[in-house]
């Protein structure tokens, strides 16, 4: 108000332009809104493509991920342990995997992946 009677503004004038400026400064935060909605979805999207779709039955054998064995520091040293043995398959992207010894531990999906070296090529 102070700076209104120093300059001798109109009143009406000010408070418009305030007014449309507060209405700009709305428009631009939905926008911002808006284009962070559509960020998400395609990150989203992006993420849901790179997830591998694999199918778990009890009784597959299956690899899993292995990022803290350090036997020897190097870069050829293996990441994928084991052959364990699926024993459940829970929703959720769970699964429950038996190792050599019968100890039973739950695994994410994403960390395990079907074992190829024991299936038998059939030659005619």
């Amino acid at each position: 108000m102070w700076a209104l009677r120093k300059l001798n503004l109109d009143w009406g004038a000010t408070s418009s332009h305030r007014l449309n400026n507060m209405n700009k400064l709305d428009e631009f935060r939905l926008k911002a809104y808006e284009n962070s909605v559509l960020y998400k979805d395609k990150m989203k999207m992006y993420h849901d493509e790179k997830i591998e779709k694999s199918e778990f039955v009890v009784g597959d054998l299956v690899l899993l991920f292995n990022s803290r064995l350090c036997l020897f520091p190097s870069k050829l040293k293996p990441k994928w342990t084991g052959a364990f043995k699926v024993t459940q398959v829970f929703p959720h992207r769970a699964v429950e995997l038996d190792n050599k010894e019968g100890a039973r531990f739950k695994m994410n999906r994403q960390r395990i992946k079907v074992y190829m070296g024991n299936r038998r090529v059939c030659k005619k």
